[in-house]
Parts: C-alpha cells; structure tokens; sequence
C-alpha cells in the first residue's frame, strides 16, 4: 500500500513535469470550459442573410417585408421579382433562404384561399435554417394578422392557430446549450486518451518496466483527474453558462468514474502500442471530428446508414455522450442508461486487462528473453 500512494503522488509530479501531459490533461480541460462555451455565448444565429421574391409590390407585401427587415433573425440581402436570380443566391451560399410573394397574395387572402406564400430554406445548416424559419414565419403571421383585422367581414378566412414551441430540455433554444453539454463528455474523452497515452509512451520510451502497484497507482491517479474534469464541465461549466445540468446528479455521479475507467483502459492501450508520445497527436487528429459526428448529435443515428449506426455505438464516446446528455440535461432515471453503464464498464474491464497484460506481465517476459 505504501509504494502505492508513492507511485500515485509521483504520478502527479510526472504529469506536473511534462509541459506536453499537463497542459492536455489539466490546462486543456479547464481552458476548454471558458473557451469553447464563448463561442456561443450569442446562442441563436442572427442577422443570416436571406432574398425576398416580390412578385405582387402591393400594400400587403410591403408591410410583409417591412416586418422582416425588422426581425433580428434574418438580413434581407436584396429584393428582387425573379425568382431564378433569388434561387442562385442560395445555390452560391450568398443567402440562406427566399420567400415568395406571389402576384396574387392580396387576391387570395380576400377569397380565404389556401397558399400563396413560398417559404425556401437552405439545409446546408440546420441551426441557421431554424432560426430563417423563425424569423419569416413571425414577420409573415404578424403583418397578416394586421391587414386581415381590415377585411374581416369581408373574409371569413383565419389564420390558423399559432404554434407555440416549449423546449422541454434545451430552455434557451440556443445552439451553445445543445452542443457543448454534447461535446464536454468527448473533450474528457480525448483528452484523457491523448495525456495518458502521451504519458504511458514518454515511459515506455526510457525502457520503464511497470510495477502491478505503479499500473494501479497510475490508473487511479488519471481516475482522479478525470473525475474531476468531469464534475468542473458538468457542474461548474454548465452552471456558469447558464445550460441545462443537474437533472439526475447521483446518476451521474455513479457514471462518471465508469466512463472515465473506460477511457483510461484505451489510452493505457494506446500508450502500450506506440513507440513515441508524437504518434497518439497523430491518432487524436484524425479521430475527433469523426468520433463527434458519430455520436449523433451533429447528425441522428437514424439517419445514418446500419453499418455505421454499430460503429457508433461500439465507441464509448458515443455511448457516454448519450448517457450524460440523458442524465444531466434530460434528467432521465439512472434504470434507463445502466444497458449503457454495463456496456462501458465491460469494454473498461476488458481494455484495462489488455493494458496491464502489455505494460505489466508482457514487458518482463520479453527483458528475460534479451
């Protein structure tokens, strides 16, 4: 026990004296937890260009485009009678979206016929085409409200009833407090697995043999470290920025340490099959973008093709991105992610042996045979 808490405080002082691990492990994750949130501080797209097809320029479409210039959504980029010089705006990314007014638009609200206006949105971004949609549809209802208050008993049409949106998880509606409760479980997962894995090659390098204590004193101090980074995004982080937390506390306290565990088993993986620290850079490179896209928050599992929704959830960052955005932002009971929390903890025990095989039992049988 005694050479164990010595390999767990020299452990500290080794991260500590490695610029290259201390500022993955520690620095990174907590620069990562001012930084990454300010770039979203706005949370809603605004001023997004857009083209007005005004084919009728009456009363009614003046007062249409009126409201809209007022919208802080959207820019009105130009306002034109063709629709094709509108269309190749949005085919040249120059604008997002275009509404259509009709020739016959005040003719048709008279008569309460259905239809008219076009609404053509961009899906090339689904938040900024979101908040396109918002920002007409609002301008639209309140100048129609206005001039059908004229014509009632002249028409019997109504608009129809509005549709109220209550978010019941993301409050604000805001893309910082949809993507970073998403992205702070992937930013402990790379980078525990880059400073580990950095760490464990950097000993490899000078010959280190590891000792059973030393592999269990290294494992849990990066547990500590971990844990920790864990509770700074989700408490801290989240209460400064004002997202949706704390919907099931002890549940996440119970998944901290499991997803953590997991991730300390791969990078110690990692770190045992590499021959410098510089290659897990290389590693980390090419594998965050995919490792974010594939765990359904850019795009829906659903929507993807099978093979690659059981890629998906063979990673553990898909599956702990989905368990702590359940428990902390949905607040869902603990029963309903354990499938999850079983899986993890499986693929921790079984990379954790893979580990201690290569980086305990493996090293010494080869230094006999020299």
């Amino acid at each position: 026990m005694k050479s164990f808490f010595s390999y767990y405080i020299q452990t500290f002082k080794n991260i500590a004296a490695n610029s290259s691990v201390f500022t993955t492990l520690i620095a990174a994750v907590i620069l990562y937890g001012f930084f990454y949130p300010t770039a979203y501080k706005a949370q809603s797209a605004a001023d997004i260009p857009i083209v007005i097809v005004d084919q009728e320029q009456s009363i009614v479409t003046s007062k249409i485009i009126s409201q809209a210039a007022n919208s802080p959504h959207i820019r009105i980029t130009m306002v034109t009678e063709n629709f094709l010089e509108a269309e190749k705006l949005v085919k040249n990314q120059k604008a997002e979206g275009i509404l259509l007014l009709p020739d016959n638009l005040t003719n048709s609200l008279k008569r309460g016929e259905i239809g008219g206006i076009g609404l053509y949105l961009s899906t090339a971004y689904f938040i900024r085409t979101k908040e396109v949609g918002i920002g007409l549809a609002t301008s639209i209802e309140a100048s129609l409200q206005e001039y059908l208050e004229k014509f009632g008993h002249a028409s019997s049409f109504h608009p129809e009833i509005s549709i109220h949106q209550i978010p019941l998880f993301n409050t604000l509606s805001g893309y910082g407090s949809y993507i970073f409760p998403a992205v702070a479980s992937l930013i402990i997962h790379q980078t525990i697995l880059l400073g580990l894995a950095m760490l464990i090659a950097s000993y490899r390098e000078k010959g280190w043999v590891a000792k059973r204590s030393e592999f269990f004193a290294i494992f849990t101090a990066i547990l500590t470290i971990g844990c920790l980074g864990c509770l700074y995004l989700f408490g801290f982080t989240f209460w400064l920025y004002e997202y949706p937390h704390g919907g099931n506390f002890w549940g996440m306290l119970l998944a901290v340490p499991i997803y953590v565990s997991c991730i300390i088993g791969l990078a110690m993986l990692v770190g045992s099959l590499v021959d410098m620290p510089e290659r897990v850079g290389h590693l980390i490179v090419v594998t965050s973008v995919p490792l974010f896209l594939l765990t359904g928050t850019a795009w829906p599992h659903q929507a993807m093709p099978e093979w690659m929704q059981f890629l998906a959830w063979l990673l553990p960052s898909t599956n702990g991105v989905q368990m702590f955005v359940q428990l902390n932002q949905m607040g869902v009971a603990t029963f309903i992610v354990v499938p999850k929390l079983i899986y993890l903890a499986t693929v921790a025990a079984i990379l954790l042996a893979l580990s201690y095989y290569r980086l305990v039992m493996m090293q010494p049988i080869k230094k006999e045979a020299d």
